[in-house]
């Protein structure tokens, strides 16, 4: 039994690791194009990111067509950071609302069009935190940092749960809701049908008396 107890936390911690790590990439920009990514975050996670261009020539300095706008906002609109013709940056911020980041790129137009590679790390929950910094404030030694770090992602699946059964609450009453509705249209669909076949009955039987036909 507990080493089925053990497994399961494992897979656990394994999952929430994969969830709460968040994106790492590289990718390419052209020149007046625009780039976003989505990040799903729930409310009170910590969130950590930074971006920059990469050098077309390696060990040259940028060239002054290199410049981003860089924008993160939430799905209501609110905004968290603003990078303003730059070519690198960081943001960090204490999500507030539960939903879609989004991290947008916007690159300079140039004539003729050239393409930017940029670099973009982007890691929310247990994975936004920087544990070497807490090692060496602490002076903890390294198993004691696993230990916190185990903590963390034990805490980090307790409210990803608790998350979860939220949404599943909420799609549960939005299934209510929809069947209900469906259930009221249906009702009037059929008095609407048995209204429309009476209706028929009626003008026929008119017809045939006025006709003489019965």
């Amino acid at each position: 039994m507990c080493g089925l107890n053990l497994g399961f936390i494992v897979i656990m911690i394994g999952l929430v690791a994969e969830t709460e790590i968040g994106e790492s990439m590289r990718f390419e920009l052209e020149s007046g194009k625009t780039k976003c990514i989505a990040e799903d975050i729930k409310a009170n996670a910590m969130t950590v990111g930074k971006y920059s261009i990469v050098s077309p020539s390696e060990g040259q300095p940028l060239p002054d067509s290199h410049k981003l706008v860089v924008r993160v906002s939430s799905s209501k609109g609110n905004n968290y950071h603003l990078g303003d013709q730059v070519d690198s940056g960081t943001f960090g911020f204490l999500a507030t609302e539960s939903g879609d980041y989004t991290t947008c790129f916007w690159a300079n137009k140039h004539k003729p069009p050239v393409k930017m590679t940029i670099d973009f790390d982007w890691k929310s929950g247990v994975a936004a935190k920087d544990w070497s910094k807490i090692a060496k404030k602490g002076q903890i030694e390294t198993m004691e940092i696993e230990l916190k770090k185990l903590y963390d992602t034990v805490a980090a699946i307790h409210e990803e749960m608790f998350y979860l059964r939220e949404r599943e609450e909420e799609m549960q009453e939005l299934n209510k809701e929809t069947n209900s509705k469906m259930a009221t249209f249906s009702f009037f669909s059929l008095l609407l049908c048995l209204s429309v076949a009476g209706l028929q009955i009626w003008h026929l039987k008119s017809f045939f008396e006025r006709k003489k036909l019965l």
